[in-house]
C-alpha cells in the first residue's frame, strides 16, 4: 500500500541580517540571541500552533552549514530541548551545503512514504551574524590534493560562478539590478506574516518581521555599486566575462534566520484530525561542474520534472534560490520558464538567505504561495556548493 507524505504546516522567524555587533555599531535583530534559542524557538511554535502531542513526533532533521562552535553537533536536539520539549525525541543534522534544509524535508518525506516515520519534523537554521561563513574551514584544506589536481588552478568562490552563469546567459548589469529591485519590491508587498512566527530577544524584544527587506530599492540605486568579485587573477583566468556584473546589491543578503515542517503520513494527519496542506510529488538531486556551481538547478529540475510526469507550465509557482541574480535568471531563461510564476513573494536577495534555513524557507514561502493563488503544483529548486542542487516538486491539497 502506498503512503504519501503532507505538508501539515511550514514557518519560519523573520529573516535578519547576519551583522555581528562591531565597533560600537549594532549587529542584526537576531545577532544577539544563540542558534539553539532560536530553533527552538521556532520548532516550539511549530508544535503549539498545531496542537500535536510533541511525543509522536520520530525524529529532528535538521539542515545546518556551519556546524562548528554554537552550531556544533545535533543542534536540532538542543533546540528541541531548548524549546522544553519530550527527551523522547531524537535528531540528526544535514549537511548539503545551502540546500541543508531543503534536503532534511526530502529525507524526511522520503522516509514517511518508505513507512519509516508517521510524523517528523524537517527543519533548519543558520546564525550568520555568529558563526560566519566558512568559519569551519579557516586555516583548513577542504578539497584535498585530488580534488584540487583535478581542478587546477583551483575551485573559485561562488561569486566568481555567478559571473561566469551572467557571461554564459548574456545576462547584462542592468537586468540582474532590475531582478534584485523587483525581489525587494515582492517582498515588501508581501503579507508574510501567516508564515513567520515571532522571535524574543534576551533583553524581552520580540521580533515579528523581516528586517532585511528594503522597498525603496531600486535600479539606479543598485547601479551605483561596484562589482564584489573582481580580481586581476581571476579576469586573466576567465576571459569570457567581459564585464564583472555582481555587485551586493544583486546578491543574497547574509542573514540569521531558521524554518520548520511538520511532516506526516497523509492518514496520521488525517487520524490526528491535521489538515493536509500540501502533498510531496517528486524529488530529484543533480550534480554539475563545481567551477560554475550554482548551474545545478537547471539539470535537477529537469531530473524532476520527468520523473514527476509534469511539464514546467504544469507548475503554477517556482522557487528557485537567489543565491545571486544570475542563478534564477539563467535557469529561466535555460528552461524559458514563466518568470512571472518565480520567487513570487520576494526571494534571498530581499529576504536574506540563512544558509542551513534556506531550503525550509523557501518550502514555506512556496506553500504559503500556493494558498495565497490557489495553485496546484509548486517547485523549490537550490543551488549548493560544488555544484549540486535539489529539486522538489510539492502539490497543494
Amino acid at each position: 500500500m502506498s503512503r504519501s507524505a503532507v505538508i501539515v504546516d511550514a514557518v519560519r522567524s523573520p529573516m535578519a541580517r547576519g551583522k555581528a555587533a562591531k565597533d560600537g555599531k549594532p549587529g542584526g535583530a537576531l545577532s544577539t540571541l544563540h542558534p539553539v534559542e532560536l530553533l527552538g524557538q521556532v520548532l516550539r511554535q511549530l508544535v503549539d500552533r498545531n496542537g500535536i502531542d510533541p511525543t509522536l513526533v520520530e525524529d529532528i532533521i535538521t539542515g545546518c552549514v556551519s556546524q562548528v562552535g554554537e552550531q556544533a553537533g545535533p543542534i536540532g536536539r538542543w533546540g528541541w530541548l531548548a524549546a522544553g520539549l519530550p527527551e523522547s525525541v531524537p535528531s540528526v543534522t544535514v549537511h548539503r551545503a545551502c540546500g541543508s534544509s531543503q534536503q532534511a524535508a526530502d529525507f524526511a518525506a522520503q522516509g514517511v512514504i518508505a513507512g519509516v516515520y508517521d510524523a517528523v519534523v524537517a527543519c533548519g537554521v543558520e546564525s550568520m551574524s555568529r558563526i560566519p561563513m566558512f568559519t569551519a574551514r579557516i586555516g583548513q584544506d577542504p578539497y584535498g590534493p585530488s580534488v584540487a589536481e583535478r581542478y587546477e588552478p583551483g575551485l573559485v568562490s561562488q561569486g566568481v560562478s555567478a559571473e561566469l552563469i551572467a557571461a554564459r546567459w548574456k545576462l547584462e548589469r542592468a537586468e540582474l539590478d532590475a531582478f534584485a529591485a523587483e525581489s525587494h519590491r515582492r517582498a515588501a508587498e508581501t503579507d508574510h506574516s501567516a508564515e513567520i512566527v515571532e522571535v524574543t530577544l534576551p533583553d524581552g524584544t520580540v521580533l515579528d518581521r523581516d528586517e532585511t527587506v528594503r522597498p525603496g530599492t531600486s535600479v539606479e540605486g543598485l547601479s551605483g555599486l561596484k562589482p564584489s568579485f573582481y580580481s586581476e587573477d581571476s579576469a586573466k583566468r576567465f576571459p569570457e566575462i567581459d564585464e564583472w556584473r555582481v555587485t551586493a546589491g544583486n546578491s543574497s543578503q547574509l542573514a540569521d534566520g531558521a524554518s520548520a515542517v511538520l511532516i506526516m503520513a497523509e492518514d496520521t494527519a488525517n487520524a490526528m484530525g491535521l489538515r493536509a496542506r500540501a502533498r510531496f510529488h517528486s524529488f530529484a538531486l543533480a550534480g554539475d561542474d563545481p567551477i560554475s556551481m550554482l548551474t545545478g538547478p537547471i539539470p535537477a529540475t529537469q531530473k524532476v520534472l520527468q520523473r514527476s510526469g509534469l511539464k514546467l507550465d504544469d507548475i503554477d509557482l517556482y522557487e528557485v534560490n537567489e543565491a545571486f541574480a544570475s542563478v534564477p535568471l539563467a535557469w529561466s531563461r535555460e528552461l524559458n520558464a514563466d518568470i512571472t510564476r518565480l520567487n513570487v513573494r520576494g526571494g534571498a536577495i530581499a529576504l536574506g538567505h540563512p544558509l542551513g534555513a534556506s531550503g525550509g524557507r523557501l518550502l514555506t514561502s512556496l506553500l504559503h504561495g500556493l494558498e495565497a493563488g490557489g495553485g496546484r503544483y509548486g517547485l523549490v529548486t537550490m543551488c549548493e556548493a560544488g555544484g549540486m542542487a535539489n529539486a522538489t516538486v510539492i502539490e497543494r491539497l
